[in-house]
C-alpha cells in the first residue's frame, strides 16, 4: 500500500518533571506508552524532541537573583555598570536583570530601538519617521524619549519596559539611568564596564566594545558558567537561554545534553529496535507577521542531537518540476518522471535552479521550530514531540 501520509508531528504528554528525575527514562517510557496507546508505530529515522525547560528542570541548573548578584559582583566591582541591549522580556530578562542591579551600585541600562533584539518594539517605526529620529544615528534619553512618543505599552503585554526594567532596578537598591542607542560603543560615554545582554550579535558587541577601549567587556553567557554558592551553571552560555522560574530565581539552559540525547537514541533501540534520532530544543526560529516578533531568544534552536541531524535538506522544488521540466506531462506519466528525477537527484543541489525556493536551513532549526510549534509553551503538556516521515519524500512509499 502507497503511504498517503507525509510527515506527522506528535505532542506526547508526560508526567510534570520534577528535579532529580530521570528524563531519558520519562521520554522513553512516554513514548512508548503513547505509540501502544495511540496505536502508531515507532519507525527508523524518527525524530524524538525533548523541550530544553524539562531538561534544565530535571538537573536542577537553577540559579538565585543572589547568585547572579554575587557573579556580577566579582566580575565587574562597584564601578558603575553598563548593561546593553537586553530583550524586553518578564520571562527572559527581568529576573537576570534584579540579580545584575542586586551586584552593582549603579546600571546604564542602555536599550536598543524601535525594537530589542528579537522584535518587541518599544516605538514604531513610523513614529520615529514622523519625528525625525534616525535610530543608527541618534541617541535618546529617557526624558526626551518621553517627550518624543511618551509611555508606549508592549503590543501583547501592556508592559511600559523603561519603567518595568527602571523599577526592577531601583527596588534592588541600585540607581539607574536609561538612554537608547543601537551602536554599543554609546555606552563608553558612561562608562567602560560593559554587560552585553544581546544573544545572536553578542560575539560582533564584545569585538567592537574592546577594540574601542573598553576595560570590563562581558556577555550573558559569561556570567554562572560555573557554580556560584551552590547555584546551577551553564559553561558555554551562561544565563543565556534562562527563564523565569519564580520572582527570586531563573532555570538556565541545560547542559551535559548530549548524554541526554544519546542515552534516549540507545534506549528506544533497546526497547524498540528502531535507530530513531532524537535532539533538544528550545525556542523556534521564526517571525510573528502581527507583533514582529522573532521567537529564538535562546542561544541557539538545539543545544544537542543525535548525528543523523547533522547538516541541511537537499531536497528539489516540485511545483519547478511541474512547471518547467515536465510542463508537457500530466497524471501517472507525470508522476513517474518526478518520482525518478528525485530518486537520481545530485547528492548537493547547493545553487541548482532546481532547489531555489526551498528552505536553506540547518535540519535542527526548521525540526526545532516544528517542535515549539507542536508542544506550544502553555498548558499543553507535551515536553516531548514525535516526529515520522520527516526524511521521506515524494518517492517514499512503504509504510
Amino acid at each position: 500500500m502507497s503511504r498517503l501520509v507525509g510527515t506527522v508531528a506528535r505532542g506526547i504528554r508526560t508526567p510534570i518533571i520534577r528535579i532529580g528525575d530521570d528524563i531519558a527514562k520519562i521520554t522513553v517510557d512516554s513514548v512508548i506508552a503513547a505509540s501502544i496507546n495511540e496505536n502508531f508505530s515507532i519507525r527508523d529515522k524518527d525524530v524524538i524532541a525533548v523541550t530544553e525547560s524539562v531538561v534544565a528542570r530535571a538537573q536542577g541548573n537553577y540559579a538565585s537573583v543572589d547568585q547572579i548578584a554575587a557573579d556580577v559582583k566579582a566580575k565587574f566591582g562597584d564601578e558603575p555598570l553598563g548593561v546593553i541591549f537586553p530583550i524586553l522580556s518578564r520571562n527572559r530578562f527581568a529576573i537576570c536583570l534584579k540579580g545584575i542591579a542586586l551586584g552593582s551600585k549603579k546600571v546604564v541600562l542602555m536599550l536598543s530601538y524601535p525594537s530589542d533584539e528579537v522584535g518587541n518594539h518599544l516605538v514604531d517605526l513610523d513614529e520615529l519617521d514622523e519625528k525625525g529620529i534616525n535610530p543608527w544615528t541618534d541617541e535618546l534619553t529617557e526624558e526626551s524619549y518621553r517627550n518624543l512618543f511618551g509611555s508606549q505599552h508592549h503590543s501583547f503585554t501592556g508592559i511600559d519596559y523603561i519603567e518595568y526594567y527602571k523599577e526592577l532596578i531601583t527596588d534592588a537598591g541600585c540607581e539607574v539611568e536609561v538612554i537608547l542607542a543601537n551602536d554599543c560603543r554609546n555606552i563608553l560615554k558612561y562608562t567602560t564596564n560593559v554587560l552585553n545582554c544581546d544573544i545572536h550579535a553578542r560575539a560582533r558587541t564584545k569585538r567592537l566594545l574592546r577594540e574601542s577601549g573598553a576595560k570590563i567587556v562581558l556577555g550573558l553567557d559569561d556570567i554562572l558558567t560555573a557554580p556560584v554558592n551552590g547555584s546551577g551553571y551553564n559553561e558555554k552560555y551562561g544565563l543565556l537561554g534562562s527563564n523565569k522560574a519564580n520572582e527570586e530565581c531563573v532555570k538556565l539552559f541545560p547542559r551535559d545534553c548530549m548524554q541526554v540525547v544519546e542515552e534516549i537514541q540507545q534506549d528506544i533501540l533497546t526497547r524498540t529496535g528502531k535507530r530513531v534520532e532524537v535532539m533538544i530544543y528550545g525556542d523556534g526560529a521564526f517571525k510573528d507577521p502581527v507583533g514582529k516578533i522573532w521567537e529564538l531568544a535562546d542561544p541557539v534552536v538545539s543545544p544537542a542531537f543525535t548525528a543523523g541531524l547533522k547538516g541541511q535538506p537537499n531536497e528539489v522544488k516540485l511545483k519547478y518540476l511541474a512547471d518547467n521540466d515536465f510542463a508537457d506531462l500530466k497524471g501517472e506519466e507525470l508522476k513517474i518522471a518526478i518520482t525518478n528525477y528525485i530518486r537520481n537527484k545530485n547528492n548537493d543541489l547547493t545553487g541548482d535552479m532546481v532547489s531555489q525556493g526551498t528552505t536553506p536551513r540547518h535540519l535542527t532549526d526548521l525540526i526545532g521550530s516544528l517542535c515549539d510549534l507542536t508542544s506550544g509553551s502553555g498548558d499543553k503538556g507535551t515536553p516531548v514531540v514525535h516526529i515520522q516521515g520527516y526524511f521521506d519524500n515524494y518517492t517514499t512509499n512503504n509504510i
